[in-house]
């Protein structure tokens, strides 16, 4: 296939199995670049790293760094090379099955195919409308590649007027075999020259350094390859399964199929509930500098500021973390999305979910704060069972202000949290793991909106409110998982958990409420989102909290909302509530009945 004009012929005798067999060998050569610098940056540098310290050492580590990129570079395009030869295969076959239907049905019907691709039918004997027997001689056709037109009306000279010679019906068969032989050539001609504009481009020159251009151009390359094999790599991805079935389709998958969609495809699969862990962090590690490249073209302040994010995130993600860190999803849409584990969620037994609320979005609060309340959760479980991970999910637009605040962000939230823990009970290799959904603030009621659709929580055990303003709910056994399941977490100077009813709203606004329930500790267990989850009346199993500052009397504000997370072993944060974050780490952990307890409102 060179992006000259097909014939027939050619398009006959091909065999798209040699595509797939120079994709194999296009495929071993990258799998050896990638091994290669592994060795590289594993071995030969880790080992010159812990043995020299020297300006030679710092050269040769340099020497090493372009190395490892080189192969890195010849990683990558060599399986884009191989991802275009196995596109290029499978959208080759579909026209070449076209034509060959049609060559087998012109043997059928006594039709010569000649080389041009014209095709000629014999004479043959047909009766006009006077009923009058004829002679009609053969002839040739030639093939349009346009769609057929309708058959021509009866009682046109074509159909056989009195008068008019009939038309030979060997005539109209030639003419669909034309027409689709003409088709299928013109099918196939778009298919090999969109494929032959990709491969040209896949090549470097000599003497390669890779350099952040050159990057930019892999980059480049992956679009391309990835606009012009997409249909190959989406046709079977199954965006509207469950995430079971999902898991099922990634397990079919070949090595060398898998890969494809890591490198090529990211984006299809990196957000993709039911795709293991492992598998989710490189596809979106890979589509991380696709999609911050993106945002950096739009331009404008919401652009930057996601920008900023990820950039965030990125260097979270090149340096050292304990747990390890494994991004299960990223985008741009909305006020953005990311998923962050710590911990792999698929081979730990305990995982916890945690669900941010309001004012939260892709920006740089959540990867300095947001992000790190996850770390303290995995981190303080882990002393408790090791096998334990924790994931902040940004899988929704939270309000960003308290007077927008409605139920409409949880309840389109909701769904996607339910999908995102059906994938984690998919892929989860533990044979009855142990899994927590946390909701602080507004987050709470996401998830007590999730817990009460049909179904509730894919595979939630437990389920932990913080600083909630309500779960549109009465009582906790609406949750689903029964009230000796929910655990609430509410500090006692903690605006937010204090937020009031829609009928006290009505008479003097929330901040007016909010400030006289400070001043003359007015009590109610009615919140904006229904029963308080603090309240004995809601029925949960209610854990101490440190109370946090007063928001008027001692200045505090907002301070009580956000220090639900914070442990002792943060040893950055002076201001802490190690007996939240240890409740939270038992239960996550599955230690429950360790927790220390608080009664309720």
């Amino acid at each position: 296939m060179t992006g000259a004009t097909l014939t027939w012929q050619q398009l006959r005798d091909l065999r798209p199995s040699e595509f797939t067999e120079a994709g194999d060998a296009w495929h071993q050569v990258s799998n050896s670049s990638d091994a290669d610098r592994v060795r590289v940056d594993r071995a030969m540098s880790a080992k010159l790293r812990e043995t020299q310290q020297s300006e030679s050492a710092e050269a040769a580590l340099g020497r090493l760094r372009r190395l490892g990129r080189n192969f890195q570079y010849l990683h990558s395009e060599c399986g884009l090379v191989r991802t275009t030869l196995n596109g290029l295969a499978a959208d080759i076959a579909e026209p070449q099955i076209q034509l060959r239907n049609a060559l087998a049905d012109a043997t059928a019907q006594g039709l010569t195919v000649h080389e041009d691709g014209s095709v000629s039918y014999p004479s043959a004997q047909v009766t006009d409308l006077a009923g009058t027997a004829k002679d009609v001689p053969g002839g040739t056709v030639r093939g349009s590649a346009r769609l057929p037109l309708e058959a021509p009306p009866l009682g046109s000279p074509q159909g056989g007027f009195p008068g008019f010679l009939p038309v030979n019906p060997n005539q109209t068969k030639a003419q669909a075999v034309a027409d689709r032989i003409a088709r299928a050539l013109r099918s196939a001609g778009e298919v090999d020259a969109r494929y032959a504009r990709t491969l040209a481009g896949l090549k470097a020159e000599k003497g390669l350094d890779v350099t952040e251009a050159t990057l930019k151009d892999v980059r480049e390359d992956t679009a391309d390859v990835r606009g012009t094999a997409g249909m190959y790599l989406g046709e079977d991805v199954p965006t509207d399964k469950s995430p079971a079935e999902r898991k099922k389709w990634w397990d079919g998958l070949t090595d060398e199929q898998r890969q494809e969609y890591l490198e090529v495809a990211p984006d299809l699969v990196g957000g993709l509930d039911g795709i293991p862990s492992t598998a989710r962090d490189e596809a979106n590690r890979t589509y991380l500098p696709i999609l911050m490249d993106e945002l950096s073209r739009q331009g404008g302040d919401d652009a930057k500021t996601k920008l900023d994010a990820l950039r965030g995130i990125q260097e979270k993600l090149n340096a050292p973390s304990d747990p390890p860190m494994f991004l299960l999803g990223i985008g741009d849409e909305g006020n953005g999305r990311a998923i962050v584990s710590y911990g792999n969620p698929d081979t730990s037994r305990n995982v916890s979910a945690y669900v941010p609320g309001l004012g939260t979005k892709l920006d740089g609060d959540f990867v300095k704060d947001t992000m790190t309340r996850a770390w303290h959760t995995a981190k303080s479980a882990q002393y408790i069972d090791p096998s334990s991970a924790s994931i902040v999910w940004l899988g929704y637009d939270a309000p960003q202000h308290l007077d927008v605040m409605s139920k409409g962000d949880a309840q389109r939230g909701a769904p996607s949290y339910n999908a995102f823990m059906a994938g984690l009970s998919a892929t989860n290799q533990n044979p009855d793991p142990h899994v927590t959904a946390i909701g602080h603030s507004y987050g709470s009621l996401t998830v007590g909106t999730a817990a009460q659709r049909s179904g509730g929580i894919p595979g939630a055990d437990d389920i932990i409110l913080l600083g909630s303003p309500g779960v549109d709910a009465q009582k906790a056994e609406e949750l689903g998982v029964g009230k000796g399941h929910v655990f609430v977490g509410a500090a006692d100077n903690d605006p937010v958990t204090h937020l009031p009813s829609k009928s006290e709203v009505a008479l003097s606004g929330p901040l007016g409420v909010l400030i006289g329930r400070d001043l003359y500790d007015i009590g109610n267990d009615d919140v904006y989102f229904g029963k308080d989850p603090a309240s004995e009346a809601f029925g949960a199993r209610r854990f101490k909290v440190d109370d946090g500052p007063r928001m008027i009397f001692e200045g505090g504000g907002f301070d009580a909302h956000s220090d639900y997370f914070k442990t002792e072993r943060d040893k950055e944060s002076p201001d802490l509530d190690p007996i939240s974050a240890e409740n939270i780490a038992r239960i996550v952990a599955g230690k429950p009945n360790e927790i220390v307890m608080e009664e309720h409102r």
